[in-house]
């Protein structure tokens, strides 16, 4: 597994770990598109444009996401949103 692909199934894991959370209805929608997205991406072996294309959106997603209505869900989100942040440094450089 490359590096690249191995930060984003992280990110997709991160997301996956809010699902048993009690997450605010909203906030869940928005977590829960980004999961999609994540997984689709994780899901084989990508071109870095289309890595850089769906985890951009994820990362748009995720910037609707204030507050998770739960610690945990939050803090899993603000870690997706980070390892999002380096997907894409990875990538552009």
């Amino acid at each position: 597994m490359s590096d690249l692909s191995e930060l984003v199934a992280r990110l997709h894991e991160q997301l996956r770990a809010t699902e048993e959370l009690p997450v605010d209805r909203t906030a869940g929608r928005w977590i829960g598109e980004a999961q999609a997205v994540a997984a689709d991406v994780a899901e084989g072996d990508p071109p870095e444009s289309v890595v850089a294309d769906r985890v951009g959106h994820v990362r748009r997603l995720l910037a609707e996401v204030d507050d998770a209505g739960d610690e945990a869900a939050t803090e899993h989100v603000e870690r997706a949103s980070e390892l999002a942040e380096e997907i894409l440094d990875r990538v552009e450089e």
